[in-house]
């Protein structure tokens, strides 16, 4: 598959392969994706951060992107190879599963899972068999078909996800658990709340318990992550939108363009007029 859609998928679903080349060719700055994205690594490895967290995966690993997610790819080995199943955000919008709220939590803890060798021989199977049924004349996939297969996916990647070695079923340490639900709040908020004391309110604990809880979970300090949520969604906008500079810092909760800019340039060395029209 040559071209992959950057941000939807201009279809209800979209079946294809994309090689570690290909992929490279998105890694130039994030993107706020808009469809559901169902990925299976066939062989190679690659670097990622999905929303504010870096990522590694390799050979088995399956990810999964709910719509808003934010992607940037760091690095594809050139030996890579991703089968993937797009849905786009219509398609989505169209069809009301009631498993997808837990899904969009559990994304956000774990959005990549390790299914290992013989589950994911399934996986390929899986993916040759949709082909197949894609590209036969008239084609035995249509819309209505591939509600029952999203829905498979879902099932299959909780069960994955649940059965991880790395997913912790069990309760997890009060500081892990304070992490998790600071990132999950930011990502929700970030474009209205810029200050940790407005986190520290919502999650009812102290701003200064917050914040060591913060550099001592992920050696980033709790300003950093809502820093980092702000950036990637303002760089996104500037680089596949046409809006103007304005209308993005209001998007992202600056009533002041020129704070914006401010903010912006000190922590990424250029104003947002200046990375738009950079080739970075």
């Amino acid at each position: 598959m040559e071209n992959i859609p950057l941000l939807d998928c201009p279809v209800d679903y979209l079946i294809g392969d994309a090689s570690g080349k290909v992929m490279n060719e998105y890694g130039r700055f994030p993107c706020k994706i808009q469809c559901g994205v169902y990925a299976y690594m066939v062989r190679g490895s690659a670097r990622a951060t999905i929303n504010i967290t870096e990522y590694s995966f390799t050979k088995h690993d399956v990810l999964l992107l709910e719509p808003g997610s934010f992607l940037l790819i760091h690095e594809f080995s050139e030996d890579a190879l991703v089968y993937y199943i797009l849905f786009s955000s219509s398609f989505l919008e169209k069809n009301t599963f009631g498993n997808r709220m837990s899904l969009t939590a559990l994304q956000l803890r774990t959005p990549i899972v390790s299914v290992g060798a013989e589950r994911g021989e399934v996986l390929v199977d899986m993916y040759n068999a949709l082909v197949k049924a894609s590209n036969v004349e008239p084609s035995m996939l249509t819309s209505e078909k591939m509600v029952h297969v999203f829905n498979l996916l879902q099932t299959a990647y909780a069960a994955y996800a649940k059965s991880a070695d790395d997913y912790v079923m069990r309760p997890q340490d009060r500081r892990t658990e304070i992490y998790q639900d600071y990132c999950q709040l930011v990502l929700k908020h970030y474009q209205e709340w810029h200050h940790v004391s407005q986190y520290a309110e919502a999650m009812r604990i102290t701003l200064p318990h917050l914040c060591s809880t913060i550099r001592s979970a992920s050696e980033r300090t709790a300003a950093d992550i809502i820093n980092d949520a702000i950036l990637t969604d303002a760089k996104a906008q500037l680089k596949l939108t046409s809006l103007q500079i304005k209308e993005i810092a209001l998007s992202l909760g600056f009533d002041n363009v020129a704070f914006f800019n401010r903010f912006f340039k000190t922590h990424i060395g250029v104003t947002p007029k200046v990375y738009r029209a950079s080739s970075c």
